[in-house]
């Protein structure tokens, strides 16, 4: 019994935060699968950042949120879900790093995706003591709005500088260090 728990536990390790074959349905009729995250990350070029798409949702225990209040702030946007156990081990980092650069001008954005039952994504903010804001997002629609970035891989984030431009993409977990660099790059720009 305890060979046969051990496998099924590497199993669920192996595959990650991969969604396999379950399909995210939007409203404009088509699929949007979560894949398995690549740890990567990108630091674009002030000179070659697209704008960020505009997006607005519902936030986990109610209330409305649109992209237009992160204008003027740098901004970590997160997509993240408790199913996830890279998510497990990167969120409390995040909220260590917003607790020290709140005062900053940066402001953090998770957004909860692929969580059915929003009562898990509660429980998983109250886990780890997550002070910032998150998006409700079960279908996966903020991530859909980003499709010119990774945003499908599960945990990703972006990074916006003060002009709404897409600054850092992440893919897979994002280390604090890391983190705290590409901020502090973000922040010293002009």
């Amino acid at each position: 019994m305890r060979r046969l728990l051990a496998g099924m536990a590497a199993a669920v390790l192996l595959a990650g935060c991969t969604s396999g074959s379950d399909a995210v349905d939007v409203n404009s009729g088509g699929e949007f699968r979560f894949v398995e995250a690549t740890p990567s990350g990108e630091v674009i070029p002030p000179d070659e950042r697209a704008s960020a798409p505009e997006f607005s949702g519902t936030l986990l225990g109610g209330g409305e949120f649109s992209s237009a209040e992160l204008s003027g702030d740098v901004a970590v946007l997160n997509f993240w879900g408790s199913w996830c156990p890279p998510c497990r081990v990167e969120t409390p980092q995040f909220q260590e790093v917003y607790a020290d650069v709140r005062d900053d001008g940066v402001q953090f954005l998770g957004l909860n995706v692929k969580e059915t039952d929003e009562q898990f994504a509660l429980n998983f903010v109250d886990r780890f003591g997550i002070e910032f804001p998150s998006l409700h997002d079960p279908r996966g629609e903020v991530a859909l709005a980003f499709r010119d970035y990774p945003a499908n891989a599960i945990p990703s984030t972006i990074v916006l500088d003060r002009e709404d431009r897409v600054a850092a993409v992440y893919t897979g977990e994002i280390s604090q260090d890391d983190l705290r660099r590409v901020l502090d790059l973000v922040l010293g720009e002009a």
